[in-house]
């Protein structure tokens, strides 16, 4: 069974940083686009990162140069720095649904294209 486990969230002050982890275990293959989403109260889920093949990345311009996505073996890391109000959400951890898929459709963060998810780690950033 698939299973994808955040962890790191918290509640931090604007300007701090905080690194969230996802684990996943349950595959059988290795999927070759990864990536966090987040969703705030009354927002539409966003796709903030991803990762194709475990080193091209695309992000949000609202997290550019902020947020660092990187992978290995079995995890996914979410590196975020000079953190804002606007940054508080629910973030959650997803595969892509296909095992394969090009870079391009990665990079287009669409959520319909994610099919395994976690349960998401909350993140607050206080002003």
């Amino acid at each position: 069974q698939v299973q994808l486990v955040e962890s790191g969230g918290g509640s931090v002050q604007a300007g701090g940083s905080l690194r969230l982890s996802c684990t996943a275990s349950g595959y059988t293959y290795s999927k070759n686009c990864m990536g966090w989403f987040r969703q705030a109260p009354g927002k539409a889920r966003e796709g903030v990162a991803v990762i194709y093949g475990g080193g091209s990345t695309t992000y949000a311009d609202s997290v550019k140069g902020r947020f660092t996505i990187s992978q290995d073996n079995t995890n996914l890391y979410l590196e975020m720095n000079s953190l804002k109000p606007e940054d508080t959400a629910k973030y959650y951890c997803a595969a892509h649904r296909l095992a394969w898929i090009s870079q391009s459709i990665c990079a287009d963060r669409r959520e319909v294209d994610f099919g395994d998810w976690g349960q998401g780690t909350q993140v607050t950033v206080s002003s």
